[in-house]
């Protein structure tokens, strides 16, 4: 699978795009790509080939949504629920992976020529090692794009990125970085494995299934749900332009209007202000050196001693793009 490919649509489907593109287009889609096994079952080949033939139509619904002007684009590849399946399975899908990684190192000028950035949420101690420095790898050359950018949960539940978050919180109130009193969801969302991502617009399951499997769910409630019995390697752009056209319908519904809030008084709005200076800075001392950590750890992993090379005059802009 190549990461970067040409699109080669029949010219009444990039017409049907064009007219879908008079519309509201989301500016991030999120897919729980299912159907893989039950699609190798079909044609009658083993699993490992029916998640190749995932891998290789995720290559192709990027550029579609990339075409489609979607910036963001958040992928399930890999549940923690799946370390449970057959370990021939497992060790079939951590080889795949590892593949399509190691295509990250081939097609880096691709990449960044595209401006394509590689973001993994999720709990990424629990891969192999030799995985984890592929990953980090794959997120450093890509971490300064912004123009088309690819989120893929993998060893991923939202249950699981939830109690990282809180766990984390919890070790800054313990250390005495954080106040108790100033933990807020906002606090809790920066500090989610989709900490630098937006919430998504519209979500689309295949396979038939009408559930999120423990996907994103602290980050979809404003999100369109768009259901499709077709199994994810038989997906079409009909099956996404299908989806962006229930998400337009529903556009304007989603548009709510802002609440009024209570003026504060005069007399505590000094006292008011200075509380929240004090909080913000606490706030955002914790999230830095949260981020410091993390990236340092990336470096590590990709044998980059040197970790204050992230913290440089770009460092604004890389976290950012992370």
């Amino acid at each position: 699978m190549s990461w970067v490919r040409e699109t080669k649509l029949p010219w009444w489907q990039r017409l049907a795009m064009r007219v879908v593109k008079v519309g509201k287009v989301p500016e991030h889609i999120a897919f729980i790509m299912d159907g893989n096994r039950r699609f190798a079952r079909k044609i009658h080949v083993e699993k490992a080939e029916g998640h190749s033939r995932g891998f290789e139509k995720l290559s192709e619904v990027l550029q579609w949504c990339l075409d489609l002007g979607v910036k963001e684009v958040t992928v399930y590849a890999f549940s923690i629920e799946n370390f449970k399946r057959s370990e021939d399975e497992v060790d079939a899908l951590m080889k795949l992976a590892s593949e399509k990684f190691d295509k990250i190192m081939e097609e880096e000028e691709k990449l960044n020529e595209n401006g394509v950035c590689i973001r993994i949420i999720g709990n990424m101690g629990m891969l192999p090692e030799y995985l984890q420095r592929k990953i980090a790898r794959a997120m450093y050359i890509t971490r300064l794009n912004s123009k088309a950018i690819l989120n893929v949960a993998f060893a991923y539940t939202s249950r699981d990125e939830i109690t990282h978050s809180v766990r984390t919180i919890t070790e800054g109130v313990s250390d005495s970085i954080l106040d108790q009193e100033i933990i807020t969801d906002d606090l809790v969302n920066r500090c989610l494995h989709t900490k630098y991502c937006s919430d998504p617009d519209l979500l689309i399951r295949t396979s038939g299934e009408t559930r999120l499997s423990d996907f994103l769910l602290w980050q979809v409630s404003s999100t369109i749900l768009y259901f499709t019995k077709t199994l994810w390697p038989e997906i079409t752009i009909w099956h996404v332009l299908g989806a962006i056209f229930q998400y337009q319908r529903h556009y304007y519904q989603m548009q709510t209007p802002q609440k009024l809030l209570r003026m504060p008084m005069e007399a505590d709005l000094a006292t008011t202000t200075a509380a929240k200076s004090t909080h913000h800075e606490q706030i955002e001392h914790f999230v830095s050196d949260v981020d410091s950590r993390h990236w340092k750890h990336m470096q590590e992993l990709i044998g980059q001693t040197n970790a204050s090379r992230v913290r440089d005059d770009n460092s604004t802009e890389l976290n950012h793009n992370l």
